[in-house]
């Protein structure tokens, strides 16, 4: 498994390590973390790196799950796209070379053209991306890549993973280091000193427990039938509506070009980390119909989308956190 020590590796590499169908896991991540569940054993590989010799760390393995994935630096995309493009083709190259038999590949809905907010789509919606955004522009390329390697490769079941956005307490200081930055206090999160709650047209997005994320790749792994993409995400879909009445406040309408403005200002001046570009491509990504997984890896949330914000918000008043480089938790403010 590539990627770990991140949000999902932590919580795929926890439930395959209790599965007694699983022998043993092995976990690449470029830092070796002081976390070891059973039966797991970890090796320092940076797929970015051309020194990393991937087929050699495949040989034997029953799958290969690819998880791994750099969101920074936002103003340097040529970094990015050397570990999330060129990483992820060569991931790919050595799984054939090794002739492993089944490939779990962690796309997105960011790799989603831009889609309906009144109703969900199924796999079958377009993935071209958001063009001007670095995440969906990556995630939407290897959708690509997996296309001409399932034509390359028939003898390899190949499955695609396309989650809503992921959280679990656990996630919160890596997930507030990336998108709000490492000096964005998180005790701010707190429903009293929220009033008011932002209502920008076309914000409406699907959450996903990352334990719930976990289960459907474990489920993927053994069904033998399974191939192709699957949409996993939880109800309800969040709005301002939903967010303000969990967290006791007022919606309050803010022009989607005042929204945007601020942000980007805040990017270019660097305390932003998250770039305006990705805010243009939440508002026009389309809600996912999870029929498919439900049906055929007999997948089901245990967790709303609701309950996942409040254990999210939990873990950035607390610096949520793991033991693992990306996931170590912090307290800030």
């Amino acid at each position: 498994m590539t990627g770990a020590t991140g949000n999902v590796g932590t919580s795929v590499v926890r439930l395959l390590s209790e599965d007694p169908d699983v022998k043993s896991v092995r976990g690449l991540a470029r830092r070796v973390p002081e976390w070891s569940p059973e039966k797991t054993e970890w090796s320092a590989v940076d797929i970015a790196s051309d020194q990393a010799n991937l087929a050699e760390r495949f040989e034997g393995a029953d799958a290969v799950i690819h998880l791994a994935w750099a969101f920074q630096p936002t103003h340097d995309p040529a970094t990015t796209w050397r570990t999330n493009v060129l990483g992820g083709i060569r991931v790919f190259e050595a799984v054939a070379a090794a002739r492993v038999p089944v490939l779990v590949h962690a796309s997105s809905v960011g790799a989603y053209s831009p889609g309906p907010k009144d109703h969900p789509v199924d796999e079958s919606w377009p993935t071209h991306g958001w063009p001007d955004a670095a995440y969906c522009r990556e995630k939407a390329y290897l959708e690509r890549t997996l296309d001409v390697f399932e034509r390359d490769h028939p003898e390899v079941r190949v499955v695609r993973m396309r989650p809503a956005f992921l959280f679990k307490w656990q996630s919160a200081s890596e997930q507030r280091r990336i998108f709000g930055g490492r000096f964005l206090p998180g005790p701010l999160a707190r429903p009293e000193l929220l009033p008011f709650l932002p209502d920008i047209p076309g914000l409406r997005v699907q959450a996903l427990h990352t334990d719930d994320a976990a289960e459907a790749y474990r489920l993927a792994v053994h069904t033998d039938t399974a191939r192709g993409a699957f949409n996993l995400a939880a109800d309800p879909p969040l709005d301002a509506g939903v967010l303000a009445e969990l967290l006791g406040s007022r919606p309050v309408r803010l022009p989607r070009t005042a929204a945007r403005s601020a942000i980007a200002a805040a990017w270019g001046l660097r305390l932003l980390p998250a770039s305006p570009h990705l805010f243009d491509a939440v508002l026009r990504l389309p809600l996912m119909d999870c029929a498919r997984a439900r049906a055929e890896l007999d997948w089901q949330p245990r967790h709303t989308s609701t309950e996942v914000v409040r254990e999210f918000l939990d873990g950035l008043r607390q610096g949520g956190g793991m033991q693992t480089e990306p996931m170590r938790g912090r307290k800030v403010g």
